[in-house]
């Protein structure tokens, strides 16, 4: 019989690739051979398919059978690749028709009694599948609601491998069973935070409608109890919603890290990893297969890094380079993994070791050299990435005391972030920006968009003494438009440089 072919998906980082998977007989000693760079989990498959397909009632032919991966300089891992390999070599020994399985793309893992299980993934395999121009997937059932997110395409679910060789032809008797449901995972929690529920900071909470309208990312320093993650968590509802290609790219994401997906969430994620985290955690790793990192799974969302200081210097540094670029290179032997990693970060670290230091009513005990060395753990190039830097204070008895209706709201602060974002996006059309944070400093100099030199002239003097380095020149340009998008005006002017200038260094123009 000629080779047979049908399509399964390798995952690398969020990246699908469609692999051609053959099959060939050929009259030698009876063998079951894969090839094409598979690792050893996928090595292993050709037990689970000896095995679930005698259990199903579907005979393997009795000669030497050679599965091919290709493209086979491309490494291959996991165990979504079962059930391509499992029909390759049904439709090589003639139990189901080779015809319907070329333009179909088979993924799932096989259970030694012939059910399918779910696999990680599926929503970014998906999504290559109908980019490829593919039209129909199978899916294990578990993995069905979260493969139906993707647009244009087929998706059948299958319970055990003789349904799917039913549906192709085969002379199979399909059992009724249950099927293989994934592991159940806890929640991630309520989202639903809100401005409200701050007391007090007025000006920490304009500072954090400014970062959610340009994009910009901040440091928040302060005491103890002044409350840095509780503004901090209430950033991503303020943030726009998601559109649904933003969704799909959040969601594949968490699909990869094993999560269950059932719907298009369209709120922007946050993570907020313990600071006791690895450069491997932040950034992502994996010795076999590259998993995403709390950087990767913030895309399009919010990195909130609490107790900064107390991360080690190399987690923090290893951040610089997503910050710039908007995504994260994993690289290994044989392979390198790309995740997208565009986040809004916000840190929030104490301004001593102690916590006290510049505490109304606190007492520092700190020497001055240890204060030194607690705000040096940030580097800085990490701080001169960061837009805004904001100490807050313990709040008063009085703000504590004020009537709550008096103050912002999340969704009063979400129509003023999407209103501004909208004149942003308005200004820049024609180009690849859509956010104030995203534009380079070269463009923002230009003669059509560059500040009136009356409205610059505090800034240009704080280049001048070496209070800023290019790099934060423009970051405050970027700050200064945010502002004038908010304050409905054509241009920034004076006003919101010197405030840009305040949020980014603390002093006023």
């Amino acid at each position: 019989m000629s080779t047979v072919r049908t399509w399964a998906v390798a995952l690398t980082g969020v990246d699908g690739h469609l692999v051609e998977v053959e099959a060939d007989l050929s009259n030698q000693t009876p063998d079951f051979r894969i090839i094409g760079l598979p690792d050893k989990s996928l090595g292993e498959a050709v037990q689970r398919v000896h095995n679930a397909c005698k259990n199903a009632g579907l005979d393997l032919p009795r000669r030497k059978l050679t599965v091919n991966l290709s493209p086979a300089s491309l490494p291959k891992q996991g165990s979504s690749f079962d059930l391509a390999i499992a029909v390759t070599a049904l439709a090589a020994g003639g139990a189901i028709a080779s015809q319907p399985i070329r333009q179909v793309v088979h993924i799932g893992e096989l259970a030694l009694d012939g059910r399918l299980r779910p696999v990680p993934g599926v929503l970014p395999a998906v999504l290559a599948a109908a980019r490829a121009g593919f039209d129909t997937v199978v899916v294990p059932f578990a993995n069905a609601v979260e493969a139906a997110l993707v647009p244009g395409i087929e998706v059948r679910s299958a319970t055990t491998l003789a349904e799917v060789a039913a549906w192709h032809g085969a002379d199979v008797v399909v059992p009724d069973v249950e099927p293989a449901e994934p592991a159940a995972l806890e929640p991630s929690g309520s989202d639903d935070l809100d401005l409200a529920d701050v007391a007090g900071q007025e000006e920490a909470v304009d500072a954090l409608v400014v970062a959610a309208a340009g994009g910009h990312h901040m440091l928040l320093s302060g005491p103890p109890g002044a409350g840095k993650t509780m503004l901090a968590r209430r950033l991503p509802g303020i943030l726009p919603a998601l559109t649904v290609d933003e969704a799909l790219d959040v969601a594949s994401i968490r699909s990869l890290t094993g999560q269950v997906v059932d719907a298009l969430d369209r709120r922007a994620p946050l993570e907020a990893p313990h600071h006791s985290a690895s450069v491997a955690a932040l950034v992502g790793g994996g010795s076999r297969s590259a998993r995403p990192g709390a950087i990767a799974r913030a895309h399009r969302g919010v990195l909130l890094l609490d107790e900064a200081a107390e991360f080690s210097r190399v987690a923090l540094d290893a951040l610089r380079q997503p910050l710039e670029e908007g995504s994260i290179d994993v690289h290994r032997s044989g392979f390198t993994a790309r995740f997208p990693a565009r986040f809004q970060l916000v840190m929030a670290m104490n301004p001593c070791p102690c916590g006290n230091y510049g505490a109304r009513g606190g007492e520092c005990t700190c020497p001055s050299l240890a204060i030194r060395r607690y705000a040096a753990r940030l580097s800085g190039p990490l701080r001169d990435r960061v837009d805004i830097e904001l100490h807050v204070s313990r709040i008063s008895t009085a703000a504590a005391a004020s009537d709550r209706s008096s103050r912002l709201t999340s969704a009063d602060a979400q129509r003023r972030v999407v209103s501004a974002r909208a004149r942003a996006a308005e200004r820049w059309h024609g180009t690849p920006w859509r956010r104030n944070a995203d534009v380079p400093g070269t463009r923002l100099r230009q003669a059509d968009v560059r500040v009136g030199a009356d409205a610059r002239a505090p800034l240009d003097r704080a280049l001048e003494k070496g209070l800023l380095t290019l790099r934060g020149y423009d970051r405050v340009l970027r700050l200064a438009w945010t502002m004038a998008d908010l304050d409905g005006v054509e241009r920034p002017g004076r006003d919101q440089v010197g405030r840009a200038l305040f949020l980014k260094r603390g002093f006023l123009a």
